[in-house]
């Protein structure tokens, strides 16, 4: 294996992380009012996460993404 592989960064940058948990709390939101059979509030739950996923795209377009100036990525 060679050493030169250079790692892309996905998930571990500030905008995945927010993205990620919003769209993680969208989905089990949805599945409970889905459970509970509430349409409204799945649709709402839907709703949620496209903003999860516009939050992270905002994010990385603010300098938050994984080859952003703002972050620094941690040595492991």
């Amino acid at each position: 294996m060679s050493s030169s592989i250079e790692d892309p960064g996905h998930g571990h940058s500030p905008a995945a992380w927010t993205a990620v948990v919003i769209m993680l709390v969208a989905v089990s939101l949805g599945t409970l009012f889905f459970v509970l059979d509430m349409p409204v509030l799945v649709w709402a739950s839907a709703g949620l996460l496209v903003v999860g996923l516009i939050v992270g795209w905002v994010m990385a377009k603010a300098g938050y993404g994984a080859h952003s100036p703002k972050y620094a990525a941690k040595q492991h």
